[in-house]
């Protein structure tokens, strides 16, 4: 089901916990197996559990509680606007607004060309750069008005 690699990836996850600790490398295993999948189906949630050696309703609880993992494919950008107290006070809502409009869906939809997929999010710990928006749960771009959202969806094309 996932690529020796990924499985490799996943063994060097396993070593840093002791053998009666190995369900704590969950996250780093389903953070590699959406690497290589682009999400997390549930048979995928269901092997990397068997390897890892938990059930796969464990693994499941963890994929289903941090917004990081993807439960349905997503766009190639998925995008997370922070609407949290601290980024709506401080245009956070506008910026959510913002990419709706300019990109034609709403939270929780991926656009017709499978390019972005706009969500709402909680607290990203930013809030002294708010508004702030996550792309692909790894950059994280702060002051999110509306220049610096086109400036990034044009990097991002």
């Amino acid at each position: 089901m996932l690529s020796p690699q990924s499985l490799q990836q996943i063994d060097t996850e396993l070593a840093k916990y002791p053998a009666d600790q190995r369900r704590s490398a969950i996250m780093g295993a389903l953070r590699i197996a959406q690497a290589e999948k682009g999400y997390l189906a549930p048979e995928t949630i269901a092997y990397v559990a068997d390897y890892i050696g938990i059930t796969a309703a464990q693994a499941y609880e963890v994929a289903t509680f941090y917004n990081m993992y993807n439960l349905e494919p997503v766009g190639k950008y998925k995008l997370t606007v922070c609407t949290n107290l601290p980024c709506a006070l401080r245009g956070g809502i506008d910026a959510g607004e913002y990419l709706k409009q300019k990109l034609g869906i709403g939270y929780g939809e991926t656009t017709a060309d499978g390019k972005f997929t706009l969500l709402e999010g909680e607290c990203m710990g930013a809030c002294g750069d708010a508004p702030v928006m996550l792309v692909n749960n790894h950059k994280m771009c702060s002051f999110m008005d509306a220049e610096a959202i086109e400036k990034k969806l044009a990097e991002l094309q």
